[in-house]
């Protein structure tokens, strides 16, 4: 199983063009993906540097339609000629889709700081190592303390996902949308969380949860143990991030998942985004006989 992240930008490359073939060619230049999770997905943005305003999440599902699209966007506000303006994040999946969730991420009120709404887009995978819970997100950056608040709400929704799949029993007299779909135990959380490897919120998001709830690790270090996170951020794109480039980006998964980690990398030479590619990729081998 392979897994793409990406904060794309809108499709806004190094060189300040928005190209959504570019992106999609990225991506599949830098691995075969089954699964891919973008943030940065923009519909009626025209005033967004390069963006012309188009729906990018109908676009990129035309451009990906060997995949299921989900679209969860954060931001849902009206367009100076009545159509809707989305920004938010989208999954795609070679595997069977079950239920989808749209988590709309605490947003605190910080008087005087620049923030906007943020989601987190939760599916449940069908996959050869069975359900896993595929969660992209891209939390604040301007503000700790709402980070921070998105940061325990992450927490909360992995471990009710958790106890869905422990609890959570078939109904066969339920009909309609009381009818219950498996949850999975097991989850996948990846996107641009907006902190860096040694700060506050990433040690609060990967700390014990209860006894029943198996908490994240970070896949990075059980791919590469003490080897520092490769960056994700201000690569290319020097305009904006002046200087040395940093990690934002990363790919955490649940305890249970750790023994099939096989491999994760960052795409060091896509300029499509202000972001790096960073690719997840799960070993059916170790599965037992």
């Amino acid at each position: 199983m392979k897994l793409i992240t990406w904060n794309i930008q809108w499709g806004r490359g190094a060189d300040g063009r928005v190209d959504l073939d570019r992106i999609v060619e990225h991506a599949r230049r830098f691995a075969d993906f089954d699964v891919l999770c973008l943030q940065e997905v923009s519909a009626g943005y025209s005033d967004l540097p390069g963006c012309d305003g188009s729906d990018q999440f109908h676009g990129l599902a035309d451009r990906l339609r060997g995949y299921t699209s989900i679209a969860g966007p954060a931001m849902d506000v009206p367009g100076s000629s009545g159509e809707r303006r989305l920004f938010g994040n989208m999954i795609f999946s070679r595997y069977p889709v079950l239920q989808v969730f749209r988590h709309l991420l605490p947003w605190p009120a910080e008087p005087g700081v620049r923030s906007m709404q943020r989601a987190a887009l939760e599916a449940t995978l069908d996959t050869p190592l069975g359900l896993v819970r595929v969660i992209t997100t891209h939390l604040e950056y301007y503000s700790a303390p709402q980070r921070m608040a998105q940061v325990e709400r992450l927490r909360d929704l992995h471990r009710e996902g958790v106890m869905h799949a422990l609890m959570r029993q078939p109904d066969n007299d339920a009909v309609g949308p009381f009818s219950v779909l498996p949850r999975a135990a097991a989850a996948i959380l990846a996107g641009d969380f907006n902190f860096s490897a040694d700060s506050a919120e990433r040690t609060k998001l990967l700390a014990p949860i209860d006894e029943k709830t198996l908490a994240y690790c970070d896949a990075w270090e059980v791919a590469h143990p003490g080897k520092p996170n490769e960056p994700t951020v201000g690569v290319f794109d020097k305009e904006h991030w002046p200087g040395p480039p940093f990690v934002s980006d990363f790919i955490f998964a649940s305890e249970n998942l750790k023994p099939f980690i096989k491999s994760v990398r960052v795409d060091p030479t896509s300029d499509a985004s202000d972001h790096q590619p960073m690719l997840l990729e799960l070993d059916y081998g170790a599965l037992p006989a």
